[in-house]
């Protein structure tokens, strides 16, 4: 299987136009890394609109962060177990995410609000510590970027079961971050709209590179 893996990438990696979305993806996606924690510290200081949510003050206020990055990585390391395996969900979600990133600054940027009352910080010990630097981002809200995140892990596998994993992450994540109150209603909502549209740009990008 090992030498399977390797033959694969090896025919991918013949691919100039695949050499060149690969190394552009990573440099894209480091950009936007080490410029996204900024860019979170300057909207935190904003004031935005509180939305009147009904279907949020119906539900119960729980911390549900370790069950949320429980699920947030087990999917992440699924991911890279297949992506390793197979060159084409490793470039379609390095492309993916960085769109991702991008959308969300732009839709972040354009829709200021204010975060939900009864909010509870999403807690990550690895990401809170490192990339937040210990600052607990609360207006990062239009649109759900966990959500996303796990509706993209669906969209880019291609083993069934896998796949059915990656949806019922994305309902869960999606139906967790609002009983916490990290979210609107709304944010969650629109997810797929976002996500898709943003994978099926992410096909056009990539698929001349996989030929």
């Amino acid at each position: 299987m090992q030498s399977t893996v390797k033959s694969r990438w090896q025919k991918v990696w013949l691919n100039k136009r695949f050499r060149i979305q690969i190394i552009s993806g990573v440099v894209l996606l480091s950009i936007i890394l080490i410029l996204f924690p900024s860019f979170l510290n300057i909207i935190e200081k904003r004031e935005g609109a509180v939305l009147h949510d009904l279907i949020l003050d119906s539900l119960p206020c729980v911390d549900l962060s370790i069950p949320i990055f429980s699920i947030l990585w087990t999917c992440v390391i699924l991911l890279i177990w297949q992506a390793i395996k197979n060159p084409s969900i490793f470039l379609n979600f390095l492309w993916g995410f960085g769109l991702l990133m991008i959308s969300r600054i732009i839709t972040i940027s354009i829709v200021p609000l204010n975060p939900p009352q009864h909010l509870i910080p999403l807690i990550d010990p690895l990401i809170n510590k490192t990339f937040y630097d210990g600052v607990f981002i609360t207006k990062d809200l239009f649109y759900s970027g966990h959500t996303a995140t796990m509706l993209l892990i669906f969209f880019c596998m291609e083993n069934k079961i896998l796949k059915l994993v990656g949806l019922l992450a994305a309902i869960l994540v999606g139906g967790m971050v609002l009983v916490q109150h990290i979210h609107y209603t709304v944010d969650v909502l629109v997810v797929p709209f976002f996500t898709y549209t943003i994978y099926r740009l992410t096909k056009k990008i990539t698929e001349k590179s996989l030929v």
